[in-house]
């Protein structure tokens, strides 16, 4: 059962690394041109927006989630070297970019016919003062992902050889990601008056879509506080039983 587990963890990972893989890339294409990023991320629109591509995103979203409160759950202890505490913190605040990504994306589009592009996004992102959340949401879950590839493959030759070239990808890549960012904050504002307000359907929406983000935010942090609480009382009662058995 731990095995199934462990590849069930390790695919559904892969699927959401690879969905932060695109989305860095995307956002590195900018350097070159808004124009190259605006068309990369229509590509990345058709394929998760696809039905298979929607049930790959959302079903590892959910069931890497699933696993995450499993094992908080059945953790014995909490002594942990640092670089599994760094993991640790990554990936719980991973969900938080993946509830904004979709309620400011895929849902205000699936309820209210809002179709994002990088200006309607950036120009959206300057007006709320929001724009330094997207650039430091992008990274945690990157370092969840990289490190949680690592431990799974450090035992192999290949990737011990491979270390240098794989370190150096992990960090110049969100590091291009965030220079393409600023750089279409850039590009926006020095033409800002040659564009429109912020997409009337979000603005007249934002209240309702900015409930849904709260809302799934705390349950969200709901059922991992519960996890944590329900497995530390699970095993208080397990050595309060031993002591009394012993």
């Amino acid at each position: 059962m731990q095995s199934v587990l462990r590849r069930l963890q390790l695919g559904s990972g892969i699927v959401l690394l690879t969905y932060l893989f695109l989305h860095l890339i995307n956002h590195a294409l900018a350097v070159w041109s808004l124009e190259l990023a605006g068309r990369a991320l229509q590509l990345a629109l058709w394929l998760w927006r696809s039905v298979p591509g929607t049930f790959a995103l959302y079903g590892a979203a959910a069931l890497h989630f699933w696993l995450a409160l499993h094992t908080i759950y059945t953790r014995r202890h909490w002594t942990l070297p640092g670089a599994d505490w760094v993991r640790l913190w990554a990936g719980l605040s991973l969900p938080l970019l993946l509830i904004r990504h979709a309620v400011t994306t895929r849902l205000a589009s699936t309820l209210y016919g809002f179709e994002p592009n990088y200006e309607r996004v950036v120009i959206t992102l300057l007006t709320s003062g929001t724009q330094g959340l997207q650039l430091a949401l992008l990274a945690p879950g990157w370092v969840h992902g990289c490190l949680g590839l690592w431990f799974r493959l450090r035992h192999h030759p290949l990737a011990q050889r491979m270390k240098p070239a794989l370190l150096t990808f992990a960090i110049l890549l969100p590091l291009l990601s965030a220079v393409g960012f600023i750089q279409m904050m850039r590009t926006v504002e020095t033409k800002r008056f040659t564009l429109p307000a912020p997409d009337p359907k979000l603005v007249a929406h934002q209240l309702a879509l900015d409930a849904w983000r709260h809302d799934l935010v705390a349950v969200y942090l709901l059922m991992t506080i519960s996890a944590f609480v329900a497995g530390q009382m699970r095993n208080r009662l397990e050595r309060r039983s031993q002591q009394n058995n012993g």
